[in-house]
């Protein structure tokens, strides 16, 4: 493969210049790029999960304040809120969504008049700024839960949480990579993560990448893999984690959970601080984003009968009792209860 992949977020040029995304939803079969000029495209593009994952969501999202000023409307502020307001309402769940676009708000506001041009080059800088934050923070979850892996362990992850899930190497993926790069040995199994298979598109393409041994699954072999000790480790990511430590993640996450604590084996969540939201007290508070119906039954084509509904949350959450630590880029909490959520956010103030 090439050495170089196309990365998930790219932005080209000046502010008047243009958004391209790695459109995920053609992965691994298709490598397309989509060429984003406008707001709409781009709350459309997350909506339908050509860009996702909370860290990406975010720093896509801040491009789209730029996007928006070169529209040049009367009241180019007015237009700036009403384009917030619409990549808010793209996508619930993730927490890392509103936390760009409230530092793309208090950039503008700290400017005086009405200037397009100069609103866009200041939104711009925050969105590249956005973008280099996030690379790092990767790199940090990435060192830090490394420390977790021993040579020669079986390991399970959930969903997709690397470099097509941010702005850099990812979060829980990123431990993997990161260890692997250090020579460990290890086995992954990853999940199929329905009912969009995120985790067999997107990534055993990534582990394939790299060159990491893998193994699918379907979403309900984990837990008897675990009870049956074939696993040492899981590793996941998180949208969004309330001050209490619960935790919202892909939906499949509560029973991997409820199995590894049965099992005695260490859970594991990846995330940056950007994903902790002090404002909800615990994981009752988390919105859960509840998508269209078809995309469990379509999948299935005819094998289900005619008229069949179907719910689909697209998170579930998991108590904070069940998670053995929190990896964030300051480090590992290994209380990731309210004290240590609270410890954690004023580290990093």
């Amino acid at each position: 493969m090439d050495a170089r992949p196309i990365p998930a977020i790219r932005w080209e040029g000046g502010p008047e210049g243009r958004l391209l995304l790695l459109d995920q939803t053609k992965l691994p079969s298709k490598l397309e790029v989509l060429e984003i000029r406008d707001v709409e495209s781009l709350a459309r593009a997350i909506r339908e999960l050509a860009v996702r994952g909370a860290p990406a969501i975010g720093v896509a999202a801040a491009y789209g304040g730029v996007l928006a000023l070169r529209e040049s409307p009367p009241s180019p502020r007015e237009r700036l809120e009403e384009a917030l307001d619409l990549l808010a309402a793209s996508r619930p769940t993730a927490v890392n969504l509103f936390h760009a676009l409230s530092r793309l708000r208090r950039r503008a506001a700290a400017l005086p008049g009405e200037d397009p041009a100069t609103l866009a080059a200041a939104l711009l800088d925050e969105a590249r700024t956005l973008h280099r934050e996030d690379e790092d923070l990767c790199a940090s979850l990435g060192r830090h839960g490394a420390t977790l892996l021993e040579d020669g362990m079986t390991v399970l992850t959930h969903c997709n949480t690397g470099r097509l899930a941010t702005a850099g190497v990812g979060t829980a993926l990123a431990c993997i990579l990161t260890a692997h790069r250090e020579g460990k040995r290890l086995l992954v199994y990853a999940d199929e993560t329905r009912p969009l298979l995120q985790g067999a598109r997107l990534t055993l393409f990534e582990l394939a990448e790299a060159g990491i041994e893998a193994r699918l699954l379907v979403d309900g072999a984990g837990p008897g893999l675990l009870l049956a000790g074939e696993i040492q480790a899981v590793f996941v990511g998180a949208d969004r984690i309330a001050a209490n430590g619960d935790t919202a993640n892909k939906v499949g996450t509560l029973p991997l959970a409820l199995a590894a604590s049965r099992a005695g084996v260490p859970f594991y969540v990846v995330a940056p601080s950007t994903t902790l939201d002090p404002s909800l007290p615990d994981g009752r508070s988390i919105p859960i984003e509840e998508r269209d119906g078809d995309e469990v039954t379509s999948l299935l084509g005819d094998r289900v009968p005619p008229g069949t509904r179907a719910r689909n949350p697209a998170f579930d959450v998991t108590p904070a009792d069940l998670i053995t630590a929190l990896v964030t880029e300051h480090g590992i909490c290994r209380s990731p209860d309210r004290d240590g959520i609270k410890a954690l956010l004023d580290s990093g103030r």
